[in-house]
């Protein structure tokens, strides 16, 4: 198969599946699925946003302070990712409807099918956008790891998700973000023979 198609199909794979997941099962419960998903649950709640639009837009603005540090090729396979995931999470608020919904259940569905999303665009060497974005640079003009600054803007977007809706959903986003975490590495680690990447760390 083509390189370039492969990776095409995982990355609208990836962005399908993690639309899914957050879509049909983390949304209705305003779970967010990490900070972006947090302020898109604010938008959601305080202009009555479509989740789909909401999330693009927070995508979007944040990956755009990214592209002079992460390089134009990065930003356009994270584009692609954060519309075809954008696009899902509309269909399936809107196409499918869960009766009698279980909380437990939705958060478990929702945070695997998150987390082999997003594994899936991470093989190819794409983000899901978010945080994640800023996370980056603030790691790379401090020079240290990701991680730390990752978790802090995270963390503070769950509260203030948690402070404006609901207080249990800061308990329910951080149980969601280490399922979906364990989902990532599990995918991560899987053999995908002749993956095509783009060495994203690099300018172009």
């Amino acid at each position: 198969m083509n390189p370039f198609l492969k990776k095409y199909g995982l990355v609208i794979a990836g962005g399908t599946i993690q639309g899914l997941g957050m879509g049909l099962f983390l949304f209705p419960h305003s779970i967010p699925s990490g900070g972006a998903g947090g302020i898109a649950v604010l938008l959601n709640y305080w202009f009555n946003m479509s989740m789909g639009v909401a999330l693009w837009i927070v995508n979007f603005s944040l990956l755009l302070f990214g592209v002079k540090i992460l390089g134009k090729r990065f930003a356009l396979w994270t584009i692609v990712s954060i519309t075809v995931t954008s696009l899902s999470v509309d269909f399936f608020e809107t196409s499918f409807m869960i009766q009698n919904r279980n909380l437990v259940y939705d958060l478990v569905f929702g945070s695997l099918f998150l987390g082999t999303g997003i594994g899936l665009l991470m093989r190819q060497g794409v983000s899901n956008g978010g945080v994640g974005v800023v996370a980056l640079i603030i790691s790379t003009k401090r020079k240290i790891l990701p991680g730390k600054p990752l978790f802090f803007l995270n963390m503070s977007i769950f509260v203030i998700t948690a402070m404006v809706v609901d207080w249990k959903i800061i308990v329910l986003a951080l149980i969601s973000q280490w399922l979906s975490t364990r989902v990532v590495d599990l995918v991560c680690q899987m053999s995908f023979q002749n993956a095509y990447t783009l060495g994203w760390r690099k300018k172009p």
